[in-house]
Parts: structure tokens; sequence; C-alpha cells
């Protein structure tokens, strides 16, 4: 798994003494070093594991720093986490160390309905901020799958993004500003309340996405939008893959943009049927779920000129959500999905390419072929809005060869994404799964850039080591 960095001590040699200095900092029974436990926190939700030496829940920045600073001044590295939802190996601990778990750092410190703010904790679970904000008739637009169990800290660490992200945007336009802890246990905040903000260089920005590479979110002011009037969900359904996927480059074509585009495959509709019994088609080769927002005398001119464009384009039929509770039943097919595939293979790898929007029709193409070709059974599931594809690749891990097809499958996916000027990863980071691969997409120089940035934070490289850049 590689060398530790030069300086790095890890645990092992000084665990008893590290261990009695962490209980002191955060009580004994915010410490795990069992073995079970241990284990328990040695992966996330890609493949890579990796055990910690010490699991740590600290309650408060002043506790985050004084790990911190404690960690910097014994070159022990630290891991921070969250829910552990991560699709990337971001969360796993490469190099051993701390794994610094933020979950209990949980709390809405305030909600201002004046200022369209509220400022969080990074350990508050993205759907129970959803639900605090549902009285105010507010609600916090980035919406990814795991959005039931995910963390807004591990949100702002991958600048995660979900189905809302098509209209709404990514997490990184919702961030206004960060409490932040460095390597070294400095304390210092980025951004703040204001929308216009163009003081110096913008760090708010640099720490959304940078992996936990770089510091430690403690809290973060986060921009809030009030509640659509109405929505309109749809359901488009098609007996051809290339139609769904040109559909999506149709609607935006014309000028259209839906709350949410999403693509799903025959093999992934037949997953997620099984798995949730809502109804879906599953002799169809591919379904789009559409839904549009906003005023409510709006929207059905939208779902006019949609329906048109599907059936155009080849749907054999559109069909329009006519309760809460079929909206609610098509989108835990959604939401589902990546746990439903499981029924097909036992293991699993979801990758993360992007291209431009208007190129989705011939990316699909190529992982359809890429299938074919490497012998493997690849789910087509897509933001399709965005150009942003999540193939989901399907195997045993017990059968001999089936990993190496994975491999050979991911590289010749990257590549097709690169050549269509696409790039790595959307949503779910660079992290370990995808670190090797990072010159494919960056130049020499480009990666020397990153590296002093990640040097002029963390000179010590105990944050987080071995994600991202390519050892």
């Amino acid at each position: 798994m590689g060398r530790l960095p030069q300086g790095l001590k890890g645990l092992k040699i000084l665990r008893e003494s590290i261990i009695r200095q962490l209980k002191s900092i955060v009580g004994e029974e915010n410490v795990l070093t069992d073995e079970i436990d241990l284990l328990l926190y040695s992966y996330d939700a890609s493949f890579p594991e990796s055990k910690p030496d010490v699991v740590v829940f600290p309650r408060s920045t002043e506790e985050v720093s004084r790990i911190m600073a404690l960690a910097s001044a014994e070159k022990i590295p630290v891991i921070p986490r969250g829910a552990g939802t991560g699709l990337s190996g971001g969360a796993v601990a490469l190099k051993g160390g701390i794994v610094l778990s933020l979950t209990k750092m949980n709390r809405i410190l305030k909600v201002d309905t004046e200022n369209l703010v509220v400022e969080v904790e990074p350990g508050l679970v993205n759907a129970h901020l959803q639900t605090a904000l549902a009285p105010y008739g507010l609600f916090y637009p980035p919406d990814p799958a795991s959005m039931k169990v995910c963390t807004l800290g591990g949100n702002i660490a991958e600048n995660a993004g979900g189905p809302r992200c098509l209209k709404y945007g990514v997490t990184k336009d919702y961030v206004l500003g960060l409490e932040v802890v460095l390597p070294d246990g400095a304390i210092i905040h980025t951004g703040g309340q204001v929308i216009k903000n163009t003081s110096g260089y913008d760090l708010t920005r640099l720490f959304v996405g940078s992996e936990g590479t770089l510091g430690i979110v403690t809290k973060a002011i986060l921009r809030v939008l009030p509640l659509p009037e109405a929505k309109k969900t749809m359901l488009a359904i098609f007996d051809s893959l290339e139609a769904a996927s040109r559909t999506v480059s149709a609607t935006i074509a014309a000028g259209i943009i839906p709350t949410t585009l999403e693509l799903m495959d025959n093999l992934l509709i037949r997953c997620a049927e099984d798995f949730t019994h809502v109804g879906l088609p599953t002799d169809a080769e591919a379904l789009l779920l559409i839904e549009v927002d906003g005023a409510k005398e709006a929207l059905e001119p939208q779902v006019q000129a949609i329906e048109k464009i599907c059936r155009k384009e080849g749907a054999r039929e559109v069909k329009l959500a006519t309760s809460a509770a079929e909206v609610d039943r098509l989108w835990l097919a959604r939401r589902t999905v990546i746990g439903a595939a499981a029924r097909a293979r036992p293991s699993l790898v979801i990758q993360d390419v992007t291209v431009p929007r208007s190129l989705l029709p011939e990316m699909v193409s190529r992982i359809v072929e890429i299938s074919r070709k490497v012998g493997l059974l690849i789910g087509v599931l897509a933001h399709a809005g965005d150009g942003n594809l999540h193939p989901l690749l399907l195997f045993d891990s017990r059968i001999p060869g089936e990993l190496e097809k994975v491999h050979e499958a991911e590289k010749e996916i990257f590549a097709a994404a690169l050549e269509l000027g696409g790039t790595l990863t959307g949503e779910h980071g660079i992290g370990l799964t995808k670190r090797d691969f990072f010159p494919l997409e960056f130049s020499p120089r480009e990666i020397e850039v990153t590296r002093s940035i990640k040097k002029a934070f963390d000179p010590m490289n105990i944050l987080n080591p071995g994600k991202i850049l390519p050892e």
C-alpha cells in the first residue's frame, strides 16, 4: 500500500502514551482501540481496507485542535471521517494512525431565516438538516444519494452533488464560510455569512473538495433556499438506452433545465424493481426520472415540453406521478439502486466520470462497448443532465480473474471520459481509488502546484496522507 511518508511514526511505537493523552482530551468513552472496533473503521463504501491504530470521537473544535496539536508533535497520521459513505477510499486509514470521527459533532447551531443561512457542525446528517429546515419553508439543495446517512462534513470534503445539482448546483455553491482546524492544531475561519465576498484568496472553496487533506472542518455556514411552491415528477420509458441518453441532450439543448434528470439502464431497472417492487417496467431498456419544480403556473408548460421531447426521441411512454406516495416510490428505487445491484452480483465498484452533456450518448455507448469487450456486467446509472455517469461494475470477488476485469474496465472508462473532454470524478473524489490515475488528467506542472498547496497547509503530510496525489 506504499511506504510511510518520511518522519511519520504511526501509533504502534508510542501506543500507550498516545492513547492516554487522547483519552485525557476526549474522555475514555470516546476512544476505541479494540480490534473489532478498528476493523469496523478500516473501510468506507469503497473497496480498500486498512485498519487505524485508534478511533477518536471529539465533541468540540477545541478537542479537535488539541488532537491535531498532539498528532503534529508526534508526527502521527490523522484521517477525518464522517459516516463512511465515501466511494473513493477517502476515509481509509492507509498509513494507520488516528481516525478522527466527527459524528458526535452533529448540532445545528443556528437557523437564520432573514439571511437564509444555517450554521452546522460537520457530523450532522444531510437528511436531518433537510427535516429541520422544512418547518421554516426552507431546504438545503445538495442531495447525495446517501443523504439519509451521509454527513455534511463529508459532503464538504468531497464537494458532493446529487440528483438536484442539475438545477441547483453542488456543495461548493452553498458553503459560505468554514471553521477549520489545520494540521498543527491552529483554528482558522474562512468566508462568513455574506453572499458576496471577494476579500483575499477564496480559502473556503479551496477546502471544499479537498478530501480532508488540508484541514478539518468543525463548523460550516451554509446557504439555504425557500422550498419551491410545487414540483412534478415524470418517468420516461425507452426501448433504447441510446434514445434515452439522446433525450437528455435534447432537453438541455431546448433550454429546459429540470431539477433532476436521472438515467437508469435495464440491468439496474431490474435490480431496483426486484428490491423495491414499486412497479418499474423491467422490460424497458432505459428510463429517465425527471423532476421540475418552481411556481405552479410554470410547471405545466415545462412538463408538456419535456414530454414532447421524450416522445420525439423515442420514448414509448411518459408517465406523470399523480401523488406524493408515487413520487416517493420512484425516488426510493433510484436512491437504493446501488445497494440493490447486489442482486445481480455480490460485489460492485461504482465509478464516477463526467463528460460534456452533449457527449453523454457517446459516453454511454462507450460504456456498453467496454462491458462487452471486458466481459463484465456494467450497469449504467447517471445524473444524466450533468453528464455525470456512475457506471456500476458488478462482479464476484471470489472468482479468480474477476477483479482484474474490473481494473481493466475502470482504465478504459477513465480513458474514454478523458478523451471526450471529461474528468475522472464529478462528485466522489479522487481519494485512494483514483490517485494513480491522477496523472492521466493533470500535467506534471499541475500536479506540482497541487503538491505545493498540500505542503503549505500540511508540511509533515499527517492529514489523510496517501490520498489524491500519486506517491
